[in-house]
């Protein structure tokens, strides 16, 4: 008969390598990765969160945001 001691001995190790990177990659992912890509705020959402916020009011808003919309 065929000897297969040795057939899956590669195997096991492929199978605890991925289950290492899976609970890295569960663990780390609410902590942000470094080297992560994000998309930074561009100058209308800080527009947008300061009037959320009241630091301006909506005649400011207009204003503002029209003169971005320009550029």
């Amino acid at each position: 008969m065929w000897d297969y001691h040795y057939y899956y001995w590669g195997m096991n190790w492929i199978w605890w390598i991925l289950w290492f990177l899976l609970i890295i990659w569960i663990f780390a992912l609410p902590f942000g990765i470094p080297g992560q890509r994000h998309r930074r705020e561009g100058p209308l959402d800080i527009l947008k969160k300061r009037f959320a916020r009241g630091e301006i009011d909506q005649k400011e808003y207009q204003e503002r945001k029209a003169e971005l919309e320009r550029k």
